[in-house]
């Protein structure tokens, strides 16, 4: 699977988050569910000063093991902090990522590609990775996958 090395400034991501791990068998409805939230239960529209229209999956607090639980999100990036409205932040760490595009359906082509980036001996952080969706075609979207190098 090919990828390129790109140096990211840090960007603030504001959304709804949850904890939950790769061996939850709720997983899957966990991460779902708050994709649901964000754009069916208004939280996207009442997200101020969206810097795009793209969508961030984000994966930090994690120890790098895959047993290990982590803090998803499913959010967008903003020019600041919000002032409350109850939604959970994140700030991406600056730094250098490995890059990776993908294209296809959107569930199936990220599972399919996460897969295949924990198979692979990169120089991983462990702080921060992520998934930003740029377009929300379903069936043949194009996602970037951010996975945050030492």
């Amino acid at each position: 699977m090919n990828y390129e090395i790109v140096t990211l400034e840090e960007k603030i991501a504001v959304g709804v988050s949850a904890r939950t791990n790769n061996l939850s068998p709720d997983m899957g409805a966990v991460i779902g569910g708050l994709w649901n939230r964000l754009y069916h239960e208004g939280v996207y529209e009442s997200i101020p000063g969206k810097v795009n229209e793209k969508a961030l999956g984000i994966y930090t607090d994690y120890a790098g093991d895959a047993t290990a639980d982590y803090t998803v999100l499913a959010a967008c990036e903003t020019k600041e902090e919000p002032q409350g409205g109850g939604f959970a932040v994140c700030r991406i760490p600056a730094g250098q990522y490995a890059k990776f595009v993908i294209h296809g359906d959107m569930v199936q082509a990220v599972a399919a590609a996460w897969q295949e980036i924990w198979q692979m001996d990169l120089p991983r952080a462990f702080q921060c990775d992520f998934e930003e969706y740029q377009d929300d075609c379903m069936e043949n979207a194009e996602i970037h996958i951010y996975v945050g190098l030492r």
